[in-house]
């Protein structure tokens, strides 16, 4: 199992990290020591002052492809969950100033908490799901899978082009702005 993360695929986030709005889909891996299952509690890590959170829709894929054509991809994926991107910000921040990669502030244990999936056959419009994340009953994000630069099956098209997709994998899909 793998989980594979996309960035920068909402259009104001990226704007809000003074980053470019990328051309084609952004994506990093995470291991899985990174996952942490649903109402397990989550620990900050000590290495960094500055951890954001970011709330992202999650693929959990059906069955292994490689090379998978966009016309094809929603074969690959039968679920859809909630998920967060954990970021060491002051890491990654200072991993971009080096030129140096940054998966030391994105890729630490425990840093993708998910929750509950549920079947894409339930869903009636999957370029149309609303999502939030609410801290103490404030809501800190909100996005929708039509802002999205990337569709899903652009993503998994894409990503499958490099590496294998396996059975039980998971693909964050990007954060809306508000981090």
């Amino acid at each position: 199992m793998k989980i594979i993360c996309n960035g920068r695929n909402y259009v104001e986030h990226a704007k809000e990290l003074s980053n470019p709005v990328p051309k084609k889909p952004v994506f990093f891996l995470k291991p899985d020591t990174s996952l942490l299952q649903k109402n397990n509690p989550f620990f900050y890590p000590s290495f960094s002052e500055d951890v954001h959170y970011e709330v992202e829709l999650v693929l959990r894929i059906c069955k292994n492809g490689r090379h998978i054509e966009e016309k094809f991809a929603s074969n690959y994926f039968d679920e859809i969950g909630i998920g967060i991107d954990f970021t060491a910000r002051d890491i990654q921040s200072e991993c971009k100033k080096k030129g140096l990669p940054w998966e030391i502030a994105k890729a630490f244990d425990q840093s993708a908490p998910i929750g509950k999936f549920i079947k894409t056959s339930q869903i009636i419009d999957l370029s149309n799901i609303n999502f939030s994340l609410k801290i103490n009953d404030e809501i800190r994000q909100q996005g929708n899978s039509n802002d999205m630069i990337f569709s899903f099956d652009q993503i998994i098209a894409y990503v499958s082009k490099f590496i294998t997709l396996r059975e039980g994998d998971y693909i964050f899909t990007g954060t809306p702005e508000g981090v």
